[in-house]
């Protein structure tokens, strides 16, 4: 792996479609530029059309070729990811979950589940399983899980807990669930995918401290972002690498190579004993199933 990986060591990605939640701002608009000038093809999944639209504008400013394909889709609601899902009709090469609930307050999705639950664990686990067709046309296909050191804040997880009933409610605490939830799916979609003998690896990534969403924590939260925390245009490279470098492997788990993994170029990070435990991953997929109603067909 390479010391100081940037984008300029993407690979051309020509004919390849990347399909990207949560790409009209932060990492996830970060990712599209920077694949967008390696000529991939792209799946934008927004929930506001007009923001998508801004996005889009702002990448073909700089590269009036991109051929980018804008759709609406909200993590909250079950019924919105199939019918984005159903919308996807050809080959992917790669799949970012990039969109995520960060540090909101206390709420619910339309299907009942805890926010951050729901948008960044459960909402990946179902829109895997519906493109996965997909994927698997795809030789070497991956799926990308963004995770975040905060999985190893977490002070309790119970894993058919997914609307928060145990604990005490704090947002850092339902955002490090969500995010060791999505570190012990990429466990289980890995042996998932092995057993059915698929084409498609999943790995994971986090982007350390990095300087979007601003607005996020109190003023103490906000002043450090800003005078902390690294650029998005560095804090994205940990999804890129995962996306696209040669070399990755299943359940490969990508941050930054800094001090406690807040910043730096991407190498290999660090999961919790937690992330790591296989009888708590078996748990986590089997009451996802049961409270979803969607189970992986074997």
């Amino acid at each position: 792996m390479a010391s100081k990986w940037t984008t300029a060591d993407i690979p051309d990605q020509t004919g390849r479609h990347i399909l990207i939640t949560g790409a009209n701002r932060g990492l996830g608009f970060e990712a599209a530029l920077a694949l967008a000038a390696k000529n991939a093809t792209l799946t934008l999944g927004v929930r506001n059309l007009n923001a998508g639209e801004q996005a889009v504008a702002k990448i073909k400013a700089k590269f009036p070729a991109a051929k980018i394909d804008l759709r609406q889709v909200d993590l909250q609601s079950l019924a919105s990811l199939k019918e984005f899902s159903d919308s996807i009709t050809s080959p992917i090469d790669v799949l970012i979950h990039n969109a995520a609930a960060i540090m909101v307050d206390r709420g619910k999705t339309a299907d009942g589940y805890e926010t951050h639950m729901g948008v960044n664990y459960i909402a990946p686990y179902a829109l895997t399983l519906w493109l996965l067709p997909r994927l698997n046309a795809t030789a070497g296909a991956r799926i990308v899980n963004m995770a975040s050191t905060a999985h190893k804040l977490t002070k309790s997880f119970r894993p058919d807990d997914f609307t928060f009933t145990t604990g005490t409610y704090t947002p850092m605490e339902a955002y490090g669930r969500s995010k060791l939830a999505d570190l012990l799916f990429t466990n289980g979609l890995n042996t998932y995918l092995r057993q059915t003998g698929a084409r498609t690896i999943a790995v994971a990534c986090h982007p350390g401290y990095t300087a979007t969403n601003m607005d996020i924590g109190g003023f103490g939260m906000r002043l450090a972002t800003r005078l902390l925390a690294q650029k998005p245009e560095i804090g994205v490279l940990p999804m890129l690498y995962a996306a696209t470098a040669s070399g990755v492997k299943e359940n490969d788990f990508i941050g930054p190579q800094g001090l406690a993994e807040l910043g730096g170029y991407p190498g290999p990070a660090k999961r919790n004993k937690a992330a790591q435990d296989p009888a708590l991953q078996r748990q986590l997929w089997e009451a996802t199933s049961r409270a979803t109603g969607l189970l992986y067909p074997v």
